[in-house]
């Protein structure tokens, strides 16, 4: 009697072996359910949205320049980066609805300097966002006069720029732009689109700046809703957002309409994307 001994499959390999196995374990998972990948998609958004915030709320939150006031150091158009980081947090680093609780207070708070551009909350109109530039310190006595910035009865510095035209909406003959260095050192340009003949911008009261409080100004002498108007007045410490630091992206809005495709690439500055601000 003849014993007969099964012998393995030599087309069997252990490779293949594998690639079975596997695809026995994918074949029995079966496909993903409608509800399975939606879940999916939804925890895929979820986190980058929750990532996304945690920025937005702890480190940089990005802002779009809808005026000409920080004319000619920021453009309609530019897209900003602010610091959150660099003055503590209130209650105005919070988005809306958050930033109406009746709370008080910083939390990790360090003073802005002189000269510094910063974002801050204009309690006087709705809570919006509003940008400029740090003038007065608290206890400082500022007025302008005859279109000249005093600090402390002192004229600051400015000279008058010879080789370059104002970034004005209407071209004016006495439009000028001036460099303009404050008490700590800190330079930059200003522009007058109507000379010093602005009465309610270039001939002030004297202002004397609240402790806790901030008076700041746009680059745009004559036409910034700043301290020197009642739509803002003195700025308190705590309405304070962030220091503004680069210019993210910056489009050119009367080049290209939103629908003309086409024309998107020319209406890009690209000469200011990631400049700092300053």
């Amino acid at each position: 009697m003849s014993e007969t001994t099964e012998k393995p499959d030599a087309s069997l390999t252990p490779e293949s072996s594998a690639t079975v196995s596997e695809a026995a374990i994918i074949e029995s998972a079966g496909e993903m359910t409608p509800l399975e990948e939606a879940w999916d998609v939804a925890k895929t958004v979820l986190i980058a949205v929750s990532i996304t915030l945690f920025i937005r709320f702890f480190f940089f939150q990005p802002f779009n320049i809808p005026s000409g006031s920080m004319k000619p150091t920021l453009l309609v158009g530019d897209f900003i980066l602010v610091d959150k980081m660099e003055y503590g947090y209130s209650k105005a680093s919070l988005l809306y609805p958050l930033t109406r609780m009746p709370v008080e207070g910083r939390l990790f708070s360090s003073l802005p300097e002189r000269g510094e551009i910063i974002v801050f909350k204009n309690s006087n109109d709705g809570n919006k966002d509003y940008i400029k530039r740090l003038i007065g310190l608290p206890g400082d006595r500022v007025q302008m006069i005859s279109g000249a910035l005093h600090i402390n009865g002192e004229r600051v510095e400015r000279v008058l720029i010879t080789d370059q035209e104002p970034n004005c909406d209407q071209p004016s003959p006495v439009a000028r732009l001036y460099q303009e260095t404050l008490p700590n050192g800190v330079s930059y340009t200003v522009q007058e689109c109507k000379g010093n003949l602005n009465p309610g911008a270039d001939n002030t009261e004297l202002f004397v700046v609240p402790e806790g409080h901030y008076f700041l100004m746009g680059d745009n002498r004559d036409n910034s809703a700043d301290s020197r108007t009642l739509t803002v007045g003195f700025v308190p410490m705590d309405q304070i957002v962030g220091k503004a630091t680069r210019v993210a992206f910056s489009v050119d809005g009367q080049r290209s309409r939103l629908w003309e495709v086409w024309n998107w690439p020319m209406a890009i500055r690209y000469g200011r994307v990631f400049d700092s601000v300053d």
